[in-house]
């Protein structure tokens, strides 16, 4: 048996499926044309490629996108994958969207493009015309956004992008690797890299997005005092050097701050009655704290306290479960969920959810919905049959 593939088909629909999925090992040979042969290739409009990082993923998302051929790839390079095993690494993870179900726009932006509100409305607004006339008949839609999150320009793209599309619910992750140095790669169908792409989707199955965190706020509130907003930087808090204080106020050793430290124990930010995570990237020579989203002076930020992992993510699949079951559920997870699960032990009981749930995805630098970019957040689109759930907008 070769454990190092998986490969399902969720809501069949007669012999192709209803959502293909197929994973295999990105280091065996020929590891896109085996790929293909496990997801399939016939009447595949957009297949959704998701690769571990390493310095061939180029040439091999090039090869996925010519074996497909005329479906389009769309997809990027990740912090670890999760396929029908559940938490993975080093694999090669494509998602098959048939055309008997799904019609696809993919467009990519520079950054440029993706700050000129006028023409991303024009761009944004053209593609789902044509969507709409190739399945006019097909009520539900969405979107997804993959950003490089190197450019630390997802708050104003992503509000943006929402705003061009307007009622289409969209989801989308900032695309990176923390320890991987070549930098995030984001493929279309002739596997370039791309600073951003936007897939636009017509679908007849109905589709629930979703965001879910596991955090919820404490007393302890700290203020941003110096900030330097363009580079995320935090350089005081509470008028004293912004790492000094959050270890104080953690009970952390502050020459020895590490991601684990900053996965377990995330700020989080009012905005309107929801908290949303912001969560720290990395501590400066000089003491000042790098958060993964936006920030500034006189923000106030309170220090969160974590629910249990597996309880929590149970209970939350669960939700969507009802009263049907989706035939699968694509998510885009914060790569800080991943490591507290590892610091936990949790991997393998979170991994028997994910599965049991027909969770598929990848861990993320950043998680984006509706119009809010977010962190140690897990946010995604639950897909169900044609016909099986109402969902209103």
């Amino acid at each position: 048996m070769d454990t190092s593939a998986s490969t399902a088909a969720f809501g069949l629909q007669g012999k192709q499926g209803l959502i293909r999925s197929a994973s295999v090992d990105i280091s065996m040979p020929k590891a896109a044309q085996v790929l293909a042969e496990r997801l399939g290739r016939d009447d595949l409009d957009c297949v959704l490629l998701f690769a571990a990082p390493q310095p061939e993923v180029a040439a091999i998302a090039g090869e996925v996108g010519d074996l497909f051929r005329p479906a389009r790839v769309v997809g990027c390079t990740t912090f670890g994958e999760i396929d029908g095993t559940g938490y993975a690494t080093g694999k090669l993870l494509g998602l098959g969207l048939p055309r008997s179900h799904f019609r696809t726009s993919a467009m990519t932006l520079t950054e440029s493009e993706a700050m000129s509100t006028s023409a991303l409305v024009r761009k944004t607004l053209s593609a789902r015309a044509r969507l709409t006339r190739e399945a006019p008949d097909w009520p539900h839609e969405f979107a997804i956004l993959l950003i490089d999150g190197s450019t630390m320009r997802e708050d104003a793209i992503m509000s943006r992008v929402a705003s061009a599309l307007g009622p289409v619910p969209l989801v989308g992750a900032s695309v990176g690797c923390p320890e991987n140095r070549q930098g995030p790669v984001i493929f279309g169908s002739d596997g370039a890299g791309f600073r951003a792409t936007l897939l636009q989707v017509r679908s007849r199955c109905p589709i629930r997005t979703f965001r879910s965190d596991h955090f919820h706020p404490t007393n302890r509130r700290m203020v941003i005092t110096r900030a330097d907003p363009e580079l995320r930087l935090a350089l005081e808090i509470n008028g004293v050097p912004a790492a000094a204080e959050y270890a104080r106020l953690l009970r952390l050793d502050p020459t020895r701050l590490s991601d684990r430290d900053f996965a377990a124990n995330p700020l989080v930010v009012r905005v309107g009655a929801d908290h949303h995570v912001r969560a720290i990237r990395g501590v400066t020579a000089d003491g000042a704290l790098q958060f993964h989203s936006a920030m500034g002076e006189g923000m106030v930020l309170t220090v969160a306290a974590g629910e249990e992992m597996v309880m929590h993510l149970e209970r939350e699949l669960t939700t969507l479960s009802l009263p049907t079951p989706p035939e699968m559920i694509l998510c885009f997870d914060s790569y800080l969920r991943r490591l507290e699960a590892e610091r936990g032990n949790r991997l393998i009981a979170l991994s028997r959810i994910l599965t049991r749930r027909r969770v598929r995805g990848f861990s993320t630098l950043g998680e984006q919905q509706g119009g809010m970019h977010v962190n140690n957040t897990m946010t995604g689109i639950a897909f169900y049959a044609p016909g099986s759930v109402r969902i209103g907008r």
